[in-house]
């Protein structure tokens, strides 16, 4: 099975600047004026245009908003080094929304994009999520 991931964004050329600079991606293909794809992660990125306060879906109450919002799926990109990821992403846009935190695993940091999407950046120590995997299936 292969994963697509999609970020509904308001502008195109907003959010390619965005993603391309802060996480260093390049354009693949382009769908006209409403997507794009970008490549160099582990899975495509597929930025779509959705102009605010419309609906997701036939007969949903939500309306896609841009602003900083909460949804429980997210983002969560391998770095190498954090503080630079950090200075990256936010120089390109992105918000800190929380001091770095440690764990057994690693280290984590909250940022939104300039799309209300939150996001962490995320760097590994040692064995990763092995550091505290208790077993399997």
């Amino acid at each position: 099975m292969d994963v697509l991931i999609n970020i509904d964004v308001d502008g195109l050329d907003k959010a390619i600047a965005f993603y391309t600079h802060a996480f260093d991606l390049r354009i693949g293909r382009r769908f006209g004026a409403g997507g794009v794809e970008l490549l160099g992660a582990t899975s495509p990125l597929y930025l779509l245009v959705k102009a605010p306060g419309t609906r997701p879906h036939v007969g949903a109450q939500e309306r896609r908003i841009y602003r900083r919002h909460w949804t429980p799926v997210h983002l969560d990109l391998v770095v190498a080094q954090l503080e630079p990821a950090i200075a990256r992403a936010t120089h390109a846009g992105a918000t800190q929304e929380a001091p770095i935190r440690d764990a057994a695993w690693g280290r984590l940091a909250l940022l939104a994009d300039p799309f209300g999407h939150g996001f962490c950046l995320i760097e590994f120590k040692g064995r990763g999520y092995d550091e505290i995997a208790t077993g399997s299936g």
